[in-house]
């Protein structure tokens, strides 16, 4: 049994921590931490928590924390790096949720977030919380970072073929589709509810954050650099993200065949991933809808010989395989525990 705190768990993503924690196995939760609701019940902020979380929020502070062997850090990008430090210092093991560890360049963060970074050997030191990529190194880590929730559905997307060679590095475009709880749950003027409801609205379709890790991990996969353009979408749902990458083949566009074959030799061992095909059925191809509360990511392809193009799709929960559940699948690799420990929920149908 471990004992794990988490910091900053009044937000969407400490709430989706605690729900797949409390019912891990070999989990105790020791402590949840929130400025706002200090001393509040936890069920009073995530309702779903009722008769099941018993723990009221602390102070964030890291006398409250230490007590534990591993911390969760969820706190907005910018806020985590001091706090991870802090705890790292006092040896304790940390999976940050936030960007302040996500990129291996410390350039990178004044290009990509404004600052320079004060810790860049804990850059070095940090994992990419991916396991699908790096499960060896999480297994021996102190630091994951885990990935951002449009970066894990776009990694996971491209990197088969582009490591597989069938894709032209030169022209990698994903458009991708999030649901407002990928949002935060502090209220915004774009989030309010007669501006969010029904929209299907572009927001920083060039230069957005996200492309910074897309391109680190899917350049490594690849062996040298590649050239990804990245344009998200707000659309009208609450969990859940589509990636839909378009790519130009390196040369005869790939067969169907050599196409699952591609996916299935990357893919066809690990617990998380489905490949979804399907044209005789309306939930033939991913689709973010099917996987609301879950920790698989559901990945597919589509061929257009007639402009010569390569649509490769990845479906996630944002919350879960995007951020909570795969911080937790990183966890059970680096304690070595069974991979699936807490996250074998598979998703509702209908929602």
């Amino acid at each position: 049994m471990v004992k794990v705190a988490i910091y900053g768990a009044s937000g969407y993503v400490g709430g989706e921590l605690l729900r797949i924690l409390l019912s891990h196995s070999k989990v105790e939760v020791t402590a949840a931490t929130s400025k706002r609701f200090n001393g509040m019940p936890v069920h009073k902020v995530h309702p779903n928590l009722r008769k099941v979380c018993q723990i009221s929020f602390v102070e964030p502070k890291i006398e409250n924390v230490v007590n534990s062997e591993l911390v969760f850090t969820a706190l907005p990008h910018g806020e985590s790096m001091h706090v991870v430090k802090a705890l790292l210092d006092r040896g304790l093991k940390v999976i940050d949720l936030g960007a302040d560890f996500r990129l291996k360049d410390p350039s990178s963060y004044e290009k990509w977030y404004g600052f320079k970074h004060p810790y860049p050997e804990l850059l070095r030191k940090a994992v990419y919380g991916l396991p699908e990529l790096h499960r060896d190194e999480i297994r021996g880590a102190s630091l994951i970072a885990v990935p951002g929730c449009m970066a894990s559905a776009s990694i996971l997307a491209l990197v088969p073929p582009v490591r597989s060679g069938m894709v032209d590095k030169s022209q990698i475009f994903v458009d991708a589709k999030i649901g407002s709880s990928g949002a935060g749950s502090s209220p915004t003027l774009e989030g309010y509810h007669p501006e969010r409801y029904s929209v299907v609205r572009p927001y920083k379709p060039a230069g957005h954050r996200h492309v910074a890790e897309i391109v680190q991990e899917v350049s490594k996969a690849a062996g040298g650099e590649v050239n990804i353009g990245f344009s998200p979408h707000a659309v009208n749902m609450v969990r859940g993200i589509l990636v839909t990458v378009h790519a130009r083949p390196s040369g005869k566009i790939p067969s169907f065949p050599e196409l699952w074959r591609c996916y299935r030799q990357a893919y066809e061992k690990e617990p998380f991933i489905r490949l979804v095909r399907d044209p005789t059925m309306i939930h033939g191809l991913p689709d973010p809808k099917y996987l609301a509360g879950s920790n698989f990511a559901d990945i597919g392809f589509e061929i257009d010989a007639d402009s010569n193009r390569l649509i490769l799709f990845a479906a996630i929960d944002n919350l879960v395989k995007g951020a909570a559940g795969n911080a937790v699948q990183s966890m059970n690799i680096m304690l070595n525990y069974n991979e699936e420990e807490g996250l074998t929920f598979p998703g509702l149908h209908p929602v």
